[in-house]
């Protein structure tokens, strides 16, 4: 017997109606599909919200020290602010996320990077949302210019520092970051023996 790999698999099941709950000029929208268990579409289907999200990027930044790239950013619906990684929308349909990977970090650190290394990518919250997450790891660091690209909004209130990845690791482990990107980024980096740690 052929053990099989150990690994999501694609599947659709049969949704009866669909109707949207919200839809504007933004590239999120959110929607409400009745669903058919498969073989079972005689009884009453069931309701699934789903939040409609075109994907993000998250980058885990390196300088020569292995110190880590963070940014403190408020975030309204936790009414928290965070230890973050630059991040950002894959909200230009049909671009690689590498590329929106290498323009975030242009756009919010002001950095471009020679090496990059897809770490994973990992959907955020499947039983709501269809987000998919893509991690990179960025070295090779060096100064870029934003161009006419203006911070506004949370993001011209964020501060942005540099942190050794030993230290976030540990804070990451202690639960004094809570944001999820920046934990598996960490950690995936980390159990992939992309960093050095002490």
């Amino acid at each position: 017997m052929t053990k099989q790999p150990l690994a999501d698999e694609p599947e659709e099941w049969p949704v009866a109606s669909s109707a949207d709950l919200h839809r504007d000029g933004w590239v999120m929208a959110l929607r409400a599909d009745q669903v058919h268990r498969p073989g079972h579409t005689e009884g009453e289907p069931f309701r699934r919200l789903v939040l409609e999200h075109p994907g993000a990027v998250i980058v885990l930044a390196l300088d020569e020290e292995d110190r880590v790239l963070c940014l403190r950013q408020y975030r309204h619906a936790a009414r928290r602010r965070f230890v973050e990684l630059p991040a950002g929308l894959c909200d230009v349909e049909g671009e690689d996320p590498l590329e929106v990977a290498r323009r975030e970090l242009v756009e919010e650190a002001a950095l471009e990077a020679k090496e990059w290394t897809h770490l994973t990518s990992a959907y955020s919250s499947p039983g709501i949302s269809n987000e998919q997450m893509h991690f990179y790891l960025a070295r090779g660091l060096t100064s870029a210019d934003r161009g006419d690209f203006e911070l506004e909004h949370e993001e011209a209130d964020m501060e942005v520092f540099w942190v050794p990845f030993g230290d976030l690791r540990d804070a990451v482990l202690d639960g004094r970051i809570g944001d999820a990107p920046v934990i598996v980024a960490v950690l995936v980096a980390q159990a992939r023996g992309l960093v050095r740690t002490p």
